[in-house]
């Protein structure tokens, strides 16, 4: 969050001297040199006045301008010597426009994944939709929500897993009581299942609902909260549900395992994909994890990658007789964009061999 945060903020930034600077290139031979350095500042101040109302949007929309300005501007201006600077300003602002565009129509059109996964163990074959980081009110409100229940049940799924950032910290409490009548509305074989995200217990104390009122609304909608606990779900099938890696008193994977039995399919919700050795060496049979929204916003997906923040940002990947999910989520931290990922929710079938 605070990653991105920073990589918004300095664009808008950027993006704001560079128009200073655009402005009067493309207007200092009509106009006075001092009343075009003017009207730039004027310009930045509307800017800085709006952005009041939506500070990220804002941020996301300029950061990406000078990005786009500052691309094109080296490829048309240097490498085909185009002498009229405002096409190269025209260009770039249909580009970012059309891009921030379709990161609007990514964010909020919701892809299916499927996997199908083969195991020795004695159980019967099922079906798992994970839900993950549909951050409520960001990309989708509950009402939207609660239509995508009714896409999920015409899957018929065994098992329904939401593996947290349910809410955002600015989510309304209204949005959350649809959102959460929505989830009763699933007809999952063996129940609806939860782990809390980092964002669903909130960073400041600005929402209009409390833990308390999320854990209510949760459980008055046939929704089982796991927090650091094992559930066997169905014959030879169990789900241990972690806390987030925020919580302190998070237990080890080890200790939480330690009196699961062996032959038992193990599936493991946990927020943030950050623990997969430890979940491998317990011998889980399937992972699954949100969090990293694969990205989100262009250039903090590749960044993460390149620091290896998270031991996986997005995708599949097996260690030993593990298999690893991470969903890039319903929705996506704040803002209705996606530049970089898309919207999804997962489908899961664990066949016998």
């Amino acid at each position: 969050m605070f990653l991105t945060m920073f990589f918004m903020y300095a664009a808008f930034i950027g993006s704001s001297v560079f128009f200073v600077y655009r402005f009067k290139k493309n207007f200092v031979g009509i106009l006075n040199k001092y009343l075009c350095y003017g009207i730039s500042i004027v310009l930045i101040l509307i800017i800085f006045i709006i952005r009041k109302f939506d500070v990220v949007e804002c941020d996301i929309i300029f950061g990406h301008l000078m990005v786009f300005w500052f691309v094109i501007y080296l490829i048309i201006n240097k490498l085909f010597k185009c002498k009229k600077i405002l096409v190269v300003d025209i260009v770039s602002l249909v580009i970012a426009v059309t891009y921030v565009s379709i990161g609007y129509y990514t964010a909020t059109h919701v892809k299916v994944i499927k996997y199908e996964f083969e195991t020795n163990k004695d159980i019967s074959d099922f079906r798992i939709v994970q839900l993950t980081d549909t951050h409520i009110g960001a990309t989708m409100d509950g009402v939207k929500f609660s239509e995508y229940m009714e896409e999920i049940n015409k899957y018929n799924p065994d098992l329904v897993v939401i593996t947290g950032d349910f809410v955002d910290d600015d989510t309304k409490y209204n949005e959350l009581i649809d959102a959460c009548e929505g989830l009763s509305k699933l007809k999952a074989k063996y129940g609806v299942y939860y782990v809390f995200g980092n964002h669903d217990k909130a960073y400041f104390d600005l929402r209009e609902f409390k833990t308390d009122d999320l854990r209510r609304e949760l459980e008055k909608n046939n929704v089982v909260i796991l927090e650091d606990e094992v559930v066997e779900v169905a014959d030879n099938v169990v789900v241990v549900g972690r806390q987030d890696k925020t919580e302190e008193d998070r237990k080890s994977m080890s200790s939480l395992v330690s009196s699961v039995d062996s032959d038992k399919y193990m599936i493991v919700l946990d927020h943030q994909p950050n623990d997969f050795e430890n979940e491998r060496k317990a011998q889980a049979d399937l992972v699954l994890s949100g969090h990293t929204h694969n990205g989100q916003i262009f250039p903090v997906g590749i960044f993460i990658r390149l620091v290896h923040m998270f031991d996986r940002t997005y995708g599949y990947e097996k260690r030993d007789n593990t298999n690893f999910i991470v969903s890039s989520g319903m929705g996506g931290w704040r803002v209705p964009f996606k530049t970089l990922a898309n919207s999804e929710y997962t489908i899961i079938d664990v066949v016998k061999k």
